[in-house]
């Protein structure tokens, strides 16, 4: 934890700004939106297909206007973007706690949902550009705060249910209207560099980078991981030690490494090797996680003792600790690689790009594995969801390992300079 707090005193102002503000975002988003549903459903009611709608309308509207928010970002200035961003999420949330009607439900999910589409690709593009040759460090930084906030946020949401949902969305507001003022105050604004195409010409440019392409492609077993950490090892825990609260003690375990160890696994290999060789790795290792879990995927009845519960958790919190450091690995080299794929002044677009083909992946992923949980609760195959995301991990490190064997990506060795195929 010193470490991190030393490191990042090392940085500017505005980046050691948007690293609170990742925690805060991060914060005020879990510890309202898990909660959602329950409240549409047994607070007001609501149909699960009238819930269904609501949810999703929030994620379309974020997935699908990525694009539209790294554009932004690259014509009128990341900081006037991640502002607006902050601010409409702050009105979105706060109209979750006032309006109780259909019509009002829907412009909250709109606007949260176009916040996220605004200010995560603008965060992102605006890190990259004020970190220079720190791009690596501070996207790792940047998911510790991230990491963190993921933590803190439930824990809070849980905590303020007690009172009621409205004290929550209020809450997760407030937090967004902070932000808000504090990036208003602090962020140095920074002119946009003008590009001679419109629109459309800068989308056509960035759909046109075949390699940016398929590296996005590649990295589609990434974020179906990562989302297993909200889906697939938190179910394993509750299954194997037959107690809710196991869940959280595989956040709990995945957090307090991303504390201790990010910083020094990215600092440990940066220099030791190119990114696409590290981003293999960390995917290679991510998939490698569902691994242990399998041990325990078939037991069922419950474990008949404390001991035997802690035993059976080992295998589940060994493979959630190996998918964090695989996370750890190789999710700054993504970062830093993903500017590199094209002109400076498109660095929003193509981490708008970026991020509406991980939203896709994310969903279509989440629906196998989903299909994989039922299929193998059904059939008494426990270990089939691990074997798809195991399958997920090691075809995504395959993909990038290809790439880089064909020095497609835009690469940097340990002396410095970036290495792209002719």
């Amino acid at each position: 934890m010193r470490r991190t707090w030393h490191e990042m005193r090392g940085f500017p102002l505005a980046i050691r700004l948007l690293l609170v503000n990742q925690l805060g975002v991060n914060t005020g988003f879990y510890l309202l939106i898990p909660y959602l549903a329950v409240h549409l459903g047994e607070d007001l009611g609501m149909s699960a297909a009238v819930v269904g709608i609501v949810l999703g309308v929030r994620n379309l509207s974020q997935q699908g206007l990525f694009l539209i928010g790294g554009s932004a970002a690259d014509r009128l200035g990341a900081r006037g973007v991640i502002i607006a961003g902050c601010a409409l999420r702050t009105v979105g949330f706060a109209l979750f706690a006032l309006g109780d009607g259909l019509a009002v439900l829907l412009a909250a999910s709109v606007l949260s949902g176009l916040a996220g589409a605004l200010f995560n690709p603008a965060v992102r593009a605006y890190l990259a550009q004020e970190a220079g040759d720190r791009k690596a460090e501070a996207f790792a930084l940047f998911n510790v705060f991230a990491t963190t906030g993921a933590l803190v946020g439930p824990l809070l949401g849980s905590a303020l249910l007690l009172v009621d949902f409205r004290a929550s969305a209020l809450t997760a507001a407030a937090i967004f209207a902070v932000l808000t003022v504090a990036q208003a105050a602090v962020l140095p604004a920074r002119t946009a560099v003008p590009t001679d195409n419109s629109v459309l010409g800068d989308w056509r440019e960035v759909v046109g980078n075949r390699v940016f392409l398929a590296f996005s492609l590649a990295m589609v077993g990434m974020f179906t991981m990562e989302n297993q950490l909200y889906l697939l090892l938190p179910d394993g825990a509750r299954r194997a030690t037959g107690w809710d609260g196991a869940a959280g003690i595989v956040f709990l375990v995945g957090t307090v490494a991303n504390l201790t160890l990010q910083l020094r696994v990215t600092r440990a290999l940066k220099d030791r090797g190119s990114r696409s060789r590290w981003v293999t790795a960390g995917l290679a290792l991510m998939g490698l996680a569902f691994v242990p879990p399998m041990a325990v995927a078939g037991l069922t009845g419950p474990p008949g003792s404390p001991g035997a519960a802690a035993l059976r958790a080992l295998p589940v919190l060994a493979g959630a600790l190996l998918l964090y450091l695989g996370v750890m690995i190789a999710q700054p080299f993504v970062m830093e690689l993903i500017p590199d794929f094209g002109r400076a002044e498109l660095t929003g677009t193509y981490f708008g790009l970026f991020y509406v083909v991980s939203g896709i992946a994310a969903a279509v992923g989440n629906t196998v594995v989903g299909w994989a949980m039922d299929a193998g609760g059904n059939t008494g195959a426990g270990w089939l969801p691990w074997a798809c995301c195991l399958a997920f991990g090691l075809l995504s490190a395959a993909g990038v390992g290809w790439l880089h064997r064909l020095r497609a990506l835009p690469d940097r060795t340990p002396a410095g300079p970036v290495v792209v195929a002719a």
